[in-house]
């Protein structure tokens, strides 16, 4: 896709879109006032320009014509040689009449009173032709003007003066570069066919000056006047559109509460509520969506709260029978006596089925208690050596694995429930045991690197990964447990801490009454509590689960010196 189909022409805010429909529409305006207002005094400067040129052809007529006496047709008719416009009566011009087939002399040509300064008078005989700008010397017309001049047909003068006044002679432009410009022009043939024309025009310089500064001053106001507009009309747009940047606002203050929370108080709603205008209708409407939000939350919060009491009051409850059971199962087994084999296994199953009710039990206690928001303890926890421990416990479940730890030269100590955050590392642990075949790798590494990605970056290494919490910002401490099973399938990994959320029996050793479901809602709810997050990352042949917590930056103790190593536990037998 090219730079230019990337560029958008209409711009994406409404405010953008108002003011640039606000300025097209002036500038649409201005253009037709400019237009029109320049042809107007076009047309004016040049019917002016016309009838002045007009009048000047017969002034310069009336000049170069035959006077009555020196032609006896013209003997007692008034007004001949009279001119095109407004005068009669005898040649008030000095200038010497045209006899025969003679032109005026080049001294002569601009003599003609009445004619203005800049005025271009030519005349043109059969073979030569003479020209002059009035108030400048008279000179010989070059072949270029003389061309020029020649193209131009004349208008006949037969009947010129029988009507002073109604006579209009048609003009044409020509470039004369003799002359030094362009010159509105008219042709008028001499009397008596002697064959001479002559040529009078105005120059065209003073109203291409006059429009040219007529377009200037247009561009100039019309260019404040945007500017203006455009200022203004972007200040007026940005006020009228206050309402709707409150209701963004608000909306975007409301995104970014945790609605997923127990508790969670929604702003107040916008103030812009009138029912008459548009904004005032959002306004009411975004109010009425906000209250509806409130209502359900504190719904679905009243309902998890009476739910999460109903679970810890079951669980604990459900203790002290089940410890009795066990009790007795215990006690009879001890004793058996003369008891059928069926009675004893009977016994047996009953112990093992409510010591496993007693765990699920527990978990499920603990579970209410922190969904309830009960504080855990808050002490400094030498990871380091909870890893082993829990590592060594592992590897006594799991002898058939290879087990191998990572950690650091010296102790990294957190803040936190040491009780809790050893069952999470049990969890883990757990898990990875359960669900790779023997002879499998588990590798548990100590770091402030989440794996697989820059110490400094706060996201999970590639792969299908599921994230619970937020990563706090270094320095932080990751704990990592990968092994090199066969992976955990993507259809699981979205509800993988969910309650009761059992693994695929493909990847399952065991069987499943031996799993509860509750081991990584657990990890996910403890590691929650401690203000950190679990990293889940899976492919086929290696699965990662990253717990970072916030690190104490300063020891309890002083460090023991042994060098960073990486080693398989020891094999022990219970």
């Amino acid at each position: 896709m090219s730079v230019l189909s990337r560029i958008r022409v209409v711009p994406r805010t409404l405010r953008g879109r108002l003011i640039a429909g606000l300025l097209t529409l002036l500038i649409g305006a201005c253009a037709t006032v400019g237009l029109v207002t320049y042809l107007a005094v076009r047309d004016s400067l040049s019917g002016g320009l016309t009838n002045d040129l007009q009048t000047a052809t017969g002034l310069a007529y009336e000049c170069h014509s035959p006077s009555p006496a020196n032609d006896p047709g013209m003997t007692g008719r008034p007004g001949v040689g009279s001119g095109l416009r407004g005068t009669s009566g005898p040649n008030p011009s000095s200038g010497p009449p045209v006899t025969g087939n003679a032109l005026p002399s080049t001294s002569d040509l601009g003599m003609c009173q009445g004619l203005a300064e800049g005025t271009y008078v030519a005349a043109l005989g059969p073979k030569q032709g003479v020209a002059t700008v009035v108030g400048n010397a008279s000179y010989k017309l070059s072949s270029a003007d003389e061309k020029a001049l020649r193209s131009i047909k004349p208008w006949k003068a037969a009947g010129l003066g029988t009507a002073p006044g109604s006579q209009h002679l048609p003009t044409t432009t020509r470039d004369l570069t003799d002359a030094g410009g362009t010159f509105l022009l008219t042709a008028v043939s001499g009397p008596g066919g002697n064959g001479a024309v002559f040529i009078t025009g105005l120059p065209l310089s003073a109203l291409h000056n006059t429009l040219r500064r007529v377009a200037l001053a247009e561009s100039a106001v019309f260019a404040a006047v945007l500017l203006l507009a455009g200022a203004g009309g972007t200040l007026w747009v940005r006020f009228s559109l206050r309402p709707l940047r409150r209701v963004a606002a608000t909306a975007a203050q409301v995104a970014e509460l945790p609605l997923d929370s127990d508790e969670v108080e929604l702003p107040a709603g916008v103030p812009d509520t009138d029912p008459a205008t548009e904004t005032g209708q959002v306004g009411l409407a975004f109010n009425r969506m906000l209250g509806h939000v409130q209502t359900a939350l504190r719904r679905r919060a009243a309902s998890e709260a009476r739910l999460r009491r109903f679970a810890a009051d079951a669980s604990h409850e459900l203790r002290t029978p089940l410890s009795a059971i066990r009790g007795y199962a215990e006690l009879a087994l001890r004793h058996p006596g003369d008891s059928p084999e069926q009675v004893t296994h009977a016994l047996g199953r009953v112990l093992s089925e409510s010591t496993r009710m007693s765990v699920l039990v527990d978990e499920l206690l603990l579970l209410a208690r922190l969904d309830a928001g009960r504080p855990l303890a808050s002490e400094p926890v030498d990871m380091t050596r909870l890893v082993i421990d829990a590592t060594s416990d592992a590897q006594v479940a799991r002898p058939g694995h290879r087990w191998v730890l990572e950690l650091p030269d010296d102790p990294v100590l957190v803040s936190g429930d040491e009780h809790r955050l050893h069952q999470v590392l049990a969890n883990v642990l757990s898990n990875a045991g359960k669900h790779t075949p023997d002879g499998a790798t588990v590798t548990v590494r100590v770091g402030d690197a989440l794996p697989d990605a820059d110490p400094d970056a706060d996201t999970a290494p590639a792969g299908q990964t599921v994230r619970r919490g937020v990563v706090p910002p270094p320095p932080r401490l990751v704990v990592s447990v990968t092994d090199n099973g066969p992976g955990i399938p993507p259809d699981l990994l979205p509800d993988l801490f969910e309650r009761f959320t059992r693994a695929d029996t493909s990847r399952t050793r065991t069987t499943s009454a031996s799993s509860t479901g509750l081991g990584l809602a657990i990890v996910d709810a403890v590691v929650a509590a401690h203000g950190g997050a679990v990293l889940v990352t899976s492919r086929p042949g290696r699965t990662t689960f990253a717990i970072a917590l916030r690190r104490l930056t300063e020891p309890a103790w002083p460090p023991p010196g042994p060098a960073q190593h990486r080693r398989p536990l020891p094999t022990r037998k219970p």
